[in-house]
């Protein structure tokens, strides 16, 4: 099966990108499962239930979060009813909505996805992410239950992505770091099988700050006195993530490719597409 992951959608400019080119993407390159990372979809903080249903709408069957998910006090309500919205799985007990799920892809195989969040540099300090996802795995098999996993595992250290990574191998088709932005050039497939990426990017304006008006960050870097909030950066969007493809007889990686379509970074799509 192939699979597409796409990056923090950052803004109405991600959004336009991620709406304009994930249907096109999904027919000409046989996508059988598509997720995106909507954390930042609401002007940079958070997002709400419009902007999920027309993610959803463009052709994603799951939306992951990270630590903005509850930015719009609105998703505190609609994560219990909207399956498709994960949240991190780590938070506490009793916390709204979902971290993981299971959804069957357009080719009939049964696709799990967690969303989880690291500790290290990371607010709000949640539960052990390496505990949770043991939790999940005992509860489910890959080949046996699942025919693929995927971990969204949002987090600011590439040590504790890879060490994750290192955990899960050969337990999970694909682990996607998330959260930095910025896309790495470390995509790889473990000894035992699982595709790793440290971070796939965003799907914003790369001529700003992590997707942001450059203006305030830099005020706050040169003077430590905040004059104005962060605002999301207008321009046009790259589009950035990885595609999988995922064999159907052992749920592993067999290929991983990242993919980049825009303006500022060097474009690049998979050779095998």
């Amino acid at each position: 099966m192939r699979l597409l992951f796409l990056g923090d959608m950052v803004g109405r400019s991600g959004r336009t990108a991620v709406y304009e080119r994930l249907p096109r993407l999904i027919a000409d390159h046989h996508i059988d499962f598509a997720i995106v990372n909507g954390e930042n979809a609401a002007g940079g903080f958070g997002v709400t239930e419009t902007i999920l249903t027309d993610t959803l709408d463009a052709g994603a069957d799951v939306m992951t979060t990270g630590n903005h998910v509850w930015d719009q006090r609105e998703a505190l309500v609609f994560a219990e009813r909207q399956e498709r919205f994960l949240r991190p799985a780590n938070y506490p007990d009793g916390t709204p909505g979902r971290g993981m799920g299971v959804f069957e892809a357009r080719n009939g195989a049964r696709v799990m996805v967690s969303n989880l969040m690291g500790r290290v540099f990371m607010s709000p300090d949640l539960d052990d992410p390496f505990v949770a996802a043991e939790r999940q795995l005992d509860g489910g098999r890959l080949g046996r239950d699942f025919d693929c996993v995927v971990f969204d595992f949002h987090a600011e250290a590439t040590s504790e992505k890879v060490c994750f990574a290192h955990f899960v191998d050969g337990r999970a088709s694909l682990v996607v770091g998330t959260h930095t932005h910025t896309p790495t050039a470390d995509h790889t497939i473990f000894d035992g099988g699982t595709g790793y990426i440290s971070d796939v990017g965003m799907c914003g304006d790369y001529g700003h700050s992590l997707g942001m008006e450059k203006e305030e960050p830099l005020n706050r870097f040169l003077t430590k006195v905040p004059r104005g909030r962060f605002e999301a950066a207008t321009g046009p969007a790259t589009l950035c993530g990885v595609a999988v493809e995922i064999s159907d007889r052992t749920g592993l990686c067999e290929r991983i490719a990242p993919i980049r379509i825009g303006p500022r970074l060097e474009e690049t799509m998979p050779s095998w597409w």
